[in-house]
């Protein structure tokens, strides 16, 4: 081969070859980046909330026995969160119109206060708690008329006493939740009538009810 020709084949295979390196440059062959996603984050039961709640109230343990009332109210309350730990206050009131039958008569509880303490663990949208707090009850003694059917107004007072409990929470959409609760009232010598005279009486009850809260 003359040298001519040569050197036209190198400067050939030299352009080639640059072509080459210019191409593989221009190629992308990077893989696509992979979309970014977030994880849904867990619920959080922190925060106000305001409720209603309605169920049965009853001096025996169990609350659907044949001496059960009605026990309807309203509560207010606010949760903190520290992991999966919730804790809370909250305030309550009720009314029950419960009958207690006594030495020498009965008496009625009538409304209720509460101020509660509330503990427990939130697994995503479903709460289990415990709580404790006072209550404040009024109670009304009566006591027969002799000869009649009809009954005497007695004592009325508003009774100091303590709450145990415990119950389930679950949220749904929209900022409200549903509960159950059971709650062990304790109420130590409420004055009651027995003989015309006035006396004192361990008057416990238990409450079981349903409510709604709605969180803001």
């Amino acid at each position: 081969m003359s040298l001519i020709n040569r050197k036209i084949f190198s400067a050939a295979v030299s352009a080639l070859m640059a072509c080459g390196a210019s191409a593989a440059g221009l190629a992308d062959h990077s893989l696509p980046s992979a979309p970014s996603y977030d994880a849904p984050g867990t619920f959080s039961w922190a925060g106000a909330y305001a409720g209603l709640h309605g169920g049965v109230a009853s001096s025996k343990f169990n609350p659907f026995n044949n001496d059960r009332a009605p026990a309807v109210g309203a509560q207010v309350g606010y949760n903190f969160e520290a992991g999966p730990a919730v804790f809370g206050a909250e305030l309550e009131g009720s009314y029950m119109n419960n009958e207690v039958r006594v030495p020498g008569g009965k008496v009625e509880n009538r409304f209720r206060g509460a101020a509660k303490a509330k503990a427990g663990l939130g697994f995503d949208r479903t709460f289990v708690y415990g709580t404790a707090g006072v209550t404040t009850t009024d109670f009304e003694g009566r006591r027969p008329l002799f000869g009649s059917a009809k009954w005497k107004s007695g004592l009325d007072s508003w009774k100091q006493g303590y709450l145990f409990g415990g119950g389930v929470e679950h949220a749904f959409s929209g900022g409200v939740s549903a509960k159950i609760e059971y709650d062990y009232v304790i109420n130590n010598a409420v004055p009651t009538p027995s003989g015309g005279v006035s006396s004192g009486s361990d008057l416990n009850d238990s409450v079981i009810k349903a409510g709604l809260n709605f969180r803001f």
